[in-house]
């Protein structure tokens, strides 16, 4: 199905591939924050009531803005919290005033992180960093806005734009250096092209008026630990895995405290009859298959 998409944040990780994914023929708004401050409300409001007025195909917006600077936001909550929660309130409000369907991504951080099991979506959240605390507000102010909303938990993303732990890697194994790396938290890396994708498909199954189950989580399949995932990188670079030490979080305090488990439970998604994102050691290699050169300093 051809979609008008409005894609919030649409210069940054995700943003760019949903924009580059969408399906041919979608009418693609993508604006980044300097054309579209999801923080101006009478913006964002006109942002939504132009999609809504003008689209010829069925209108979606996925708002894929965020603050995650996650050490930052501890000491700049405001802004942490106007992005993560204020914004995507005034998105809700203005879709649900014009009908038009939301799609809010949102983040493993909303959870403690203390589980030894996938996390359900129905799980009680309890964020234990302020980032995590703005991302679970904005989830109750989209879903209890009254628009056709939907809230899509991932984690660990990575991708060919902007910075992420894939780039800092490849960075660290250009010196020849050995390196430390906690190993003592788990997640699930995904690759923003395969989040994206599934996003879109889902964005297709709201704008034919199905109902998939409101909160999801879309992950690489599997899990592993950064430093599993370090090796990783180092094995697709063609460099020595073994150079990569396990470490403990402890060895590397931080501002904002790090879920020491982060793995999602798809099985919702399944349920809708979304398409699981593959393995996340396939798609690595399939990330740097198509961008390798963009993961190179």
């Amino acid at each position: 199905m051809s979609l008008a998409l409005l894609v919030p944040g649409g210069t940054g990780q995700l943003g760019h591939e949903l924009a580059a994914a969408a399906p041919a023929g979608a009418d693609v708004r993508a604006p980044g924050s300097a054309e579209l401050d999801i923080t101006n409300a009478g913006a964002v409001v006109e942002a939504v009531k132009t999609l809504a007025g003008t689209a010829t195909q069925p209108p979606v917006v996925i708002n894929a803005a965020a603050y995650t600077a996650v050490d930052a936001a501890e000491t700049d909550a405001d802004r942490a919290f106007a992005v993560n929660a204020d914004g995507p309130r005034v998105l809700a409000a203005a879709c649900s005033a014009h009908g038009v369907p939301l799609i809010q991504v949102s983040t493993d951080y909303v959870f403690p992180g203390d589980a030894d099991r996938p996390y359900r979506t129905d799980e009680k959240l309890g964020p234990r960093s302020v980032y995590g605390m703005t991302k679970a507000v904005g989830e109750e102010a989209v879903l209890g806005s009254g628009a056709r909303a939907w809230v899509v938990r991932t984690a660990w993303v990575y991708g060919a734009h902007g910075k992420n732990f894939v780039k800092t890697m490849a960075r660290l194994a250009a010196s020849g250096e050995p390196l430390s790396v906690v190993d003592d938290q788990r997640g699930s890396p995904t690759w923003a092209r395969d989040l994206a994708v599934g996003l879109l498909e889902l964005a297709g199954l709201v704008a034919a008026g199905k109902e998939p189950p409101t909160v999801l989580h879309a992950t690489g399949g599997g899990d592993t630990t950064w430093c599993g995932f370090a090796r990783g990188v180092f094995e697709e670079l063609g460099e020595d895995p073994a150079r990569v030490r396990p470490a403990v979080t402890s060895d590397y305090p931080r501002p904002a405290p790090r879920p020491a488990y982060s793995v999602l439970s798809d099985g919702e998604w399944r349920t809708a009859g979304l398409t699981p994102l593959r393995p996340w050691r396939e798609a690595l290699t399939a990330a740097f298959a198509e961008d390798g050169d963009t993961y190179r300093p």
